[in-house]
């Protein structure tokens, strides 16, 4: 009589010829090692096998049918819309770091030569201008009726205009010289923040604020778009539900939310991969700008195909509802949405 061994993970008795346990499928020489923690981890997250292709495929080049199929129950022959979304997402992002890593040099670059903390009125020319000036005072004669400005106040006006002494209302100095022998003496915290501006009775937030805005100026802008680029993929997924939330209110009896979940799923990961797309022929070659705005306008035909496709609506009905709804999320939700991004990455940073 043969000798039976359990399954280490459910009990089952296995027969010694068994491989794999037929109840839950684990391997019955379960030996446990370093290299097989990881590439099991690896090779289940990154799993790309016939599902991939069966997936890709149809993505690319007919909208809404693969999510119309997932949905309908045919899953097993398909990648799972989650799965298949962070795979191209963290491929996405992978790409993207070298871009957002050449973009934060020169942004650090900027700083160390004074282009963002030398803003001042000079700067921005407007003593310079005199035609404005020309401009402003024969504005200024021409409403002396409505304004109630006497001559002897226009010769005032004019002559403190020809001397050009006006206020420096733009000069954003707050005595940087004071502040950056603050930070070489290595002053607290509270007499930097007083330094830049920060009222001694300031709330939590105002307080928070002022110490990223020091914490930037000490770093130069170092690592400035390294946090914002942190910020986007949890935003980005943060998104989704609220195109799904559109999808639902324009479709309201075609489905459950998970079933427009499975169609936000598909079409973000089409956008992705079509920016891995761009990204990889913009490290070969410079794209010209028309050829990348045609790729965005690719989006809302895409769009609409797929509207059509999965909710199996009319070409007119696809066509409005596409509009609209990429008209309210990107008009409305996204601007929201970034400056919030923006927001937390300042105060992450």
């Amino acid at each position: 009589m043969s000798s039976t061994n359990p399954c280490k993970n459910c009990g089952l008795p296995l027969e010694p010829n068994f491989e794999y346990c037929p109840r839950c499928g684990q391997e019955a020489a379960d030996h446990l090692t370093f290299g097989v923690l990881f590439s099991n981890t690896i090779s289940n997250y990154f799993s790309v096998d016939a599902r991939f292709f069966r997936s890709f495929i149809p993505l690319m080049i007919r909208p809404g049918v693969l999510a119309r199929r997932f949905v309908d129950g045919k899953r097993q022959r398909y990648l799972h819309p989650a799965q298949f979304y962070l795979f191209i997402s963290v491929v996405f992002f992978f790409l993207f770091s070298f871009r957002v890593r050449q973009a934060d040099n020169e942004v650090t670059e900027s700083f160390k030569k004074g282009l963002i903390r030398e803003v001042t009125l000079d700067t921005l020319n407007l003593q310079k201008d005199s035609l404005q000036l020309q401009k402003a005072q024969k504005a200024l004669k021409d409403s002396q009726v409505y304004t109630g400005f006497t001559d002897k106040d226009m010769e005032g006006i004019d002559s403190l205009i020809a001397s050009g002494d006006r206020p420096n209302t733009l000069n954003f100095d707050f005595g940087r010289d004071e502040l950056d022998s603050l930070i070489a003496a290595g002053a607290p915290l509270d007499q930097k923040l007083a330094a830049i501006g920060m009222e001694p009775n300031a709330s939590t937030l105002t307080k928070r604020f002022y110490a990223q805005a020091l914490k930037m100026y000490e770093k130069q802008g170092d690592g400035v778009l390294q946090a914002l680029y942190d910020t986007i993929p949890i935003a980005m997924f943060l998104l989704m539900p609220l195109f799904a939330l559109l999808l639902k209110i324009f479709y309201w009896r075609r489905g459950n939310f998970a079933h427009h979940m499975v169609f936000s799923f598909y079409f973000f990961t089409f956008m992705f991969t079509t920016f891995c797309v761009m990204l990889v022929a913009n490290m070969l070659v410079d794209i010209a700008v028309w050829i990348e705005v045609l790729v965005m306008l690719s989006f809302l035909l895409y769009l609409m195909i797929a509207l059509r496709n999965f909710y199996r609506s009319s070409k007119l009905g696809a066509f409005f509802k596409a509009g609209t709804i990429a008209f309210i999320y990107l008009l409305i939700i996204v601007p929201i949405a970034a400056f919030g991004i923006i927001f937390a990455s300042f105060m992450l940073y």
